[in-house]
């Protein structure tokens, strides 16, 4: 077989954010990340993700640290090389559609302090829900990564994906990301889908896939010969199971090839050497469970994202109710279909699992609903991709003239000032603004504590209305 490209591979490295998101709950500190920035900084990728997905709430919520001073650390420590992050579209980090000034100004800050690379997904694929953020990101000189949220089913096949490809380039997308959360892309149906991708839109393709079925390696080696500019790899100490494939293998595998990486195995195995410490300390403290470094073809059965499963397994402890996980993960693709086949990505791979729970613990299916699945089924997190079972939408109190056909967020009033008003009392800046409005349970508290400990500087800053006001607030600068 032949490379359709004679380009090299470009490779993202996540051990900085879904690496640990993936193996260890989110929970690698800003303290273990710094004595390895140098030499990644050397290495020569692509990009770093290393912010946004779980990260935001995981630093205010288990690792007392302000997730905007992580961010500005790293951009200071990693000054060649382009820093990215996960953006959930309108629902930004959090769980809930958010409004328009909500999410331009997150996307602004996020630029302001460091990031170069917004990946820009939505969990249903309704592109609608992405407009606002690739609108504000490309305004503030970011680089938009569209996203599709990959996914098997009977309405989601290669000329669905190719068909979302051209419309998030007309959106302006400057790159396409195939966002593969549950390692469901087989490696001859990458070969596919990328080659057809490549022979319809210009943009750059991006690939991101886990190797929690085992299929990992393969996949992106498939990708590479079909002409995929981009893939997500991790170092190895945090590589593999329900992360990404090895960065070190691939880079090895393509090696005097026409695709070959030209990144430096010795720096890489440096910075492993770093990493296999924090690893080791993440396993010492329970953080991650050696069960996530296996295989578990149940995925390719089931279709349910590693972190989805762990989360179910934790939901039926609570309940004691172990014995029920085979009886859950069967009932996970009915309820995936009466919803209308939505992607199993955060939020709606929480909504859906929990629902399935719930209809095999109370011994009657959709005997009770989750705000969240009656949302869903009313539209609030935008259209489902396929039909919905008007049955069950019944049953859940929803009435056809109830559902919501229009973008969400246009049904949002602006809600930045309201925000500002709430917090003025703790607030020391927009971005401050921002991390309460997205998370009210835990960052007042984090935030209440910080200040106590960290004397703020005088800023000047531009909050919501435009309107500038001297308040004491913590410094932000790109290079500090």
């Amino acid at each position: 077989m032949e490379f359709l490209s004679n380009k090299p591979l470009l490779i993202t490295d996540t051990i900085l954010r879904d690496a640990h998101q993936s193996q260890a709950a989110t929970r690698m500190t800003l303290e273990d990340m710094l004595p390895a920035c140098e030499v990644l900084d050397s290495i020569g990728y692509y990009s770093l993700e290393c912010w946004g997905g779980a990260t935001f709430d995981a630093c205010m919520r288990f690792l007392d640290e302000d997730p905007w001073v992580r961010l500005r650390t790293l951009r200071a420590h990693l000054p060649n090389t382009k820093l990215q992050m996960l953006f959930r579209g309108q629902n930004i980090l959090g769980y809930k559609h958010y409004a328009d000034d909500v999410v331009d100004m997150f996307c602004a800050k996020s630029i302001e302090n460091g990031i170069d690379i917004i990946r820009i997904f939505d969990a249903l694929n309704d592109i609608r829900n992405l407009e606002q953020a690739i609108r504000s990101t490309k305004k503030y000189g970011g680089q938009v990564e569209a996203t599709l949220s990959y996914t098997i089913s009977p309405i989601h096949n290669e000329d669905y994906f190719v068909k979302l490809a051209q419309e998030l380039e007309q959106m302006g997308a400057d790159s396409l990301c195939i966002k593969d959360m549950a390692n469901l892309l087989l490696p001859m149906d990458a070969y596919s889908l990328v080659k057809r991708l490549k022979e319809t839109v210009s943009m750059p393709i991006h690939l991101h896939t886990h190797n929690t079925t085992g299929t990992g390696d393969m996949v992106n080696l498939m990708a590479a010969y079909a002409g995929v500019d981009i893939v997500d790899c991790a170092l190895s100490p945090l590589a593999n199971g329900t992360a990404q494939p090895a960065t070190e293998s691939l880079v090895a595998t393509l090696k005097g090839t026409v695709r070959d990486t030209g990144l430096d195995l010795n720096k890489m195995s440096e910075a492993a050497v770093h990493f296999r410490k924090v690893a080791a300390r993440l396993k010492e403290t329970g953080a991650l469970d050696p069960k996530v470094l296996n295989v578990d073809t149940n995925t390719l059965l089931y279709q349910v994202p590693g972190g989805m499963l762990s989360n179910l397994i934790s939901q039926l402890k609570q309940a004691r109710a172990e014995d029920k996980y085979y009886d859950v993960l069967a009932e996970i693709p009915r309820v995936r279909e009466d919803f209308g086949y939505p992607p199993l990505v955060t939020p709606s791979s929480q909504i859906v699992g929990t629902q399935a729970v719930f209809n095999v613990l109370m011994g009657e299916r959709y005997k009770t609903f989750t705000k969240e699945s009656r949302a869903m089924l009313k539209g609030e997190y935008g259209q489902l991709p396929g039909t919905v079972n008007e049955e069950v939408r019944a049953k859940a109190g929803i009435k056809p003239e109830d559902v919501i056909t229009c973008r969400p967020a246009d049904l949002l009033e602006p809600e930045l000032e309201k925000y500002s008003e709430e917090y003025a009392d703790i607030a020391q800046s927009t971005e401050d603004i921002l991390s309460l409005a997205l998370f009210p349970q835990v960052a007042p508290n984090f935030i209440k504590k910080r200040n106590l400990r960290t004397p703020p500087v005088p800023r000047t800053i531009v909050p919501v209305g435009g309107r500038v006001q001297e308040r004491h607030v913590a410094a932000v600068s790109r290079n500090f």
